[in-house]
C-alpha cells in the first residue's frame, strides 16, 4: 500500500517523502526511480541504491521496481526522541554515470504512547492546619509522542478537599499542583486516596494514572517558603565538578525547631541525572557532582524541598531550571561515503570522484563547518546537501606526470577556538593511450661494410612510449612504403623508414628514417680485358 505523497524539488535535486511510524515492512514509501526521472528498468541497470549511513535507515530500494520500501520497524521516538520534524536524510546513488540524489524521509508521529507517571503511587503528607488555597507540587506525566499526541490534560477523581491546577512557568515544562480547596480534619479523614489521570490529545486519546495517597498530619502549621518559586540558572557544559549551581533561600514563620530547615533535592528531570547534583542540607547550596554535556541533555529541572524540624515536619517547594550552554568541545567528523577510483586520466572536468559526509555534534556557530581540499588542485569540493559534499575534478589529469594523488579533505567549525578534522583520500590515475612511441632521433645514419652475413645487426633503434602496460608496449617494423631507391646492385646508399607501434586501443605509432651507407671492401681482383678490335 502506498501510504504517502512525494514532492520533487527540481532546483535542489531532492525528493521528500513522509511515512507514519510503525508502518509495516514492505510498505511502499514512494516510487523513487520514477520520481528521479529514471526509465523503466533503468533503476536496476544503473544499480539504484542507498548509500550506507552510520545508522540503520529502516528503508531499502527495490532493485526490480526502484521503489523505496519500509524494510524494518520505524519508531519515531527511537529515531528522533522529542525532535520535530523527524527527518531522515538519505543519499541515493546511480551508476553510469555516477550521480547522487538526496532523499528526505519524514517519519510522522502516531499516538502509540500513553502518558506515563514517574511512579504508580505518590505519598503526600499535608498538615491539617494547611489553609485552603495551599498548593503542593506534583511531578507530571510524560508522553514520548510529540505535538497534539503529547499535549497532556489532567483530571482528579472526585474530592471535596482537592483539585488539580496547571501553571505555565518560564521554563519549558508545566508545573502541576495539588490545590487544597477545603480545610482538612485529620480526626474525621486521616487519609485521602485519589486517582490522578493524564490524557493526551491524540485521537483516540490515551490515558495514564497515578494513585495519590494523602496523609493528614497534625500540628506544625507553617511550612518553609522559598523567596522564588522558580530559579533559572545557566551554566556552560564545561563547568567543573563542585561548581555552584544555585543557593536556595527559604523562610519559616514558626519558632524554635519548627523554623529550622533542611534542604533536599526531591526529584530531577531527567531521572538519569539524579547523581549529577548535590545539595547542602543546611546552606541550600546546590553543586555539580558530575560532568554536563550539552549534546546529551541541555535542560534540567530540579525540584527542591525545604523541610522544617517541627512535629510533624512541613515542607516548601521550588524548582531550579538549569539550562546548559554549548561550548565547542566536539571536532567536526569527516566520512567518505562513496569512492570511485581509479580515475582515468582523460576524465572530464566535473567528474565526481568521491562523496563525503561532514558533521559536528555542537550547535550554533560551534556546529557550523566549512570544508576545503588540500592541495587545492586538481580536485575541489562541491556542497550537494546539508553536510554532504562531492569531491570533483577541477583540472585535466596526466598520468605520465602524476600517477596518484593523496588528497586531504579538511573541516573546521566556527567555534572559538575552532576545532579541525581531516580525512585522507587516495586517488590513483589509470592510463589511457594518449602517447605515441617516439624515437630519440628523426634520422639515423648507419655505416655498414659490404658482404655482411644475413641476420647481422647493422644498428639498434629504440622508441620510448611513456604509457603503461599494453599502451606502452612497442613493436617495430620496416615500413614498406618508406624505402627510398630500393636495394640496387652496386648501390652504396639506401634510405628507408622504421615504424614503432604500441599495443593500445587504438594503436599509436612513430617513425624514424634510416640512411644506410655501404662501405666498399677489396673483394674483386683486377681482370684483363681483350684488346679493342681483336677477334675471338
Amino acid at each position: 500500500v502506498l501510504v504517502l505523497q512525494a514532492a520533487w524539488a527540481v532546483a535542489g535535486g531532492q525528493v521528500r517523502y513522509s511515512v507514519p511510524e510503525e508502518a509495516k515492512a514492505g510498505t511502499v514509501v514512494g516510487r523513487l526511480a520514477q520520481d528521479l526521472g529514471l526509465e523503466a528498468g533503468e533503476a536496476e541497470a544503473r544499480r539504484l541504491r542507498l548509500v550506507a549511513q552510520g545508522r540503520r535507515a529502516s528503508v531499502e530500494v527495490s532493485g526490480a521496481s526502484g521503489a523505496l520500501l519500509v524494510s524494518s520497524r520505524l519508531d519515531r521516538e527511537e529515531l528522533c526522541g522529542k525532535s520535530a520534524p523527524c527527518a531522515l536524510r538519505l543519499e541515493v546513488l546511480v551508476e553510469r554515470p555516477l550521480r547522487v540524489f538526496h532523499v528526505e524521509l519524514e517519519v510522522t508521529d502516531i499516538n502509540d504512547n500513553a502518558p506515563v507517571f514517574p511512579a504508580a503511587r505518590k505519598n503526600l503528607s499535608i498538615a491539617e492546619s494547611s489553609l485552603p488555597g495551599s498548593r503542593f507540587p506534583l511531578e507530571g506525566a510524560s508522553d514520548a509522542d510529540i505535538g497534539a499526541n503529547a499535549q497532556l490534560s489532567y483530571t482528579l477523581s472526585h474530592s471535596d478537599h482537592f483539585r488539580i491546577e496547571e501553571e505555565n512557568s518560564n521554563s519549558r515544562s508545566k508545573s502541576l499542583f495539588l490545590v487544597l480547596t477545603k480545610a482538612l480534619d485529620r480526626e474525621m479523614i486521616p487519609v485521602h486516596r485519589l486517582v490522578l489521570a493524564a490524557s493526551d490529545g491524540g485521537r483516540p486519546s490515551l490515558t495514564g494514572t497515578m494513585e495519590l495517597v494523602i496523609s493528614v498530619l497534625d500540628a506544625n502549621d507553617n511550612a518553609p517558603h522559598f523567596n522564588q518559586s522558580v530559579y533559572n540558572v545557566h551554566l556552560p557544559e564545561d563547568a567543573i565538578k563542585g561548581t555552584l549551581v544555585a543557593r536556595m533561600n527559604s523562610t519559616d514563620l514558626d519558632e524554635g525547631t519548627n523554623r529550622d530547615v533542611k534542604y533536599e533535592i526531591d526529584t530531577v528531570v531527567p531521572p538519569s541525572a539524579s547523581d549529577l547534583f548535590s545539595i547542602d542540607e543546611n546552606s541550600g547550596d546546590i553543586r555539580l557532582t558530575g560532568a554536563l554535556d550539552f549534546e546529551t541533555v541541555n535542560l534540567y529541572d530540579l525540584n527542591i524541598k525545604a523541610t522544617d524540624k517541627g512535629t510533624p515536619p512541613l515542607s516548601g517547594h521550588c524548582k531550579v531550571v538549569l539550562e546548559v550552554l554549548d561550548v565547542n568541545d566536539n571536532a567536526p567528523e569527516v566520512w567518505v561515503t562513496s569512492l570511485s577510483v581509479p580515475v582515468p586520466e582523460d576524465a572530464s572536468v566535473g567528474t565526481v570522484v568521491a562523496l563525503l559526509s561532514v558533521s559536528d555534534r555542537d550547535s550554533g556557530a560551534n556546529g557550523r563547518v566549512r570544508c576545503w581540499v588540500w592541495p587545492a588542485s586538481p580536485f575541489g569540493l562541491e556542497a550537494t546537501f546539508a553536510g554532504s559534499y562531492s569531491l570533483v575534478l577541477r583540472e585535466a589529469l596526466d598520468r605520465e606526470r602524476v600517477s596518484e594523488y593523496e588528497v586531504e579533505v579538511r573541516a573546521e567549525d566556527g567555534g572559538a577556538p575552532a576545532l579541525r578534522a581531516s580525512r585522507g583520500v587516495r586517488v590513483p590515475v589509470s592510463d589511457v593511450n594518449d602517447n605515441a612511441p617516439a624515437f630519440a632521433q628523426a634520422v639515423y645514419t648507419v655505416l655498414a661494410r659490404e658482404n655482411n652475413a644475413a641476420g647481422a645487426e647493422l644498428a639498434r633503434l629504440w622508441a620510448r612510449d611513456p604509457d603503461e602496460a599494453g599502451n606502452g608496449r612497442v613493436s617495430y617494423s620496416v615500413w614498406e612504403g618508406g624505402v627510398g631507391g630500393g636495394w640496387r646492385a652496386a648501390s652504396s646508399y639506401v634510405s628507408f623508414e622504421v615504424r614503432a607501434v604500441d599495443a593500445g586501443e587504438p594503436p599509436l605509432c612513430g617513425n624514424a628514417t634510416v640512411q644506410l651507407f655501404v662501405l666498399d671492401e677489396n673483394d674483386n681482383a683486377p681482370a684483363l680485358l681483350p684488346p679493342a678490335g681483336s677477334g675471338p
